[in-house]
């Protein structure tokens, strides 16, 4: 108790000052004033929070986009194995596919002999290979990729018969010349 009783006296022996150092008139409203600016910065607070986490949102999902491009992008440049859609097929396409090299092999002997000739049955190959990569592109994405096979396998039949007729072109104009020559070399 004796704390208590010396802080009364000095209460009493102070009072004086005490009542002299009243607070301002305008107190109050300058208390009414911070709060109110306090509650002002919140709001702006709330905005940042709010928008950070649409931010962090906006990037994960850009990144999954990213990621997702990449992806099908990979599988789009990914060889499709032929084997898996039918086996039957494949051995068919491969098949043609060593004919038709074995056969261009040939068909490049007479570049040198006859290049107009062979300018010309390249290009009309040309035109079937295009169609080929064309069909191999969209095996990729078909619906029925067994349909597009097929009509690969049709392309590539396509271009052994053209060369099989190039080189029975060929091998008769030899003919010919051979024959004009014996000809020519008779009279």
């Amino acid at each position: 108790m004796e704390k208590r009783e010396r802080l009364e006296q000095f209460i009493r022996d102070n009072r004086k000052e005490f009542d002299e150092f009243e607070p301002s008139s305008d107190l109050w409203s300058r208390i009414e004033k911070g709060l109110d600016q306090a509650e002002k910065k919140q709001p702006k607070r709330d905005k940042v929070v709010k928008l950070k986490i649409v931010l962090r949102i906006a990037a994960m999902f850009l990144m999954f986009c990213t990621f997702g491009i990449l992806y099908i992008r990979h599988q789009m440049k990914a060889p499709i194995d032929i084997a898996s859609i039918d086996p039957e097929l494949a051995k068919q396409q491969s098949h043609y596919v060593s004919v038709i090299e074995f056969k261009r092999e040939e068909l490049v002997q007479i570049r040198n002999q006859e290049p107009e000739l062979y300018q010309e049955f390249s290009a009309e190959l040309e035109k079937l290979q295009t169609n080929y990569k064309k069909l191999q592109k969209d095996l990729k994405t078909s619906p029925n990729q067994e349909v597009t096979l097929k009509a690969m396998i049709k392309n590539l039949q396509v271009q052994a018969q053209v060369l099989n007729q190039q080189l029975s072109i060929i091998e008769q104009l030899k003919q010919l010349r051979g024959t004009q020559d014996n000809e020519n070399k008779g009279i």
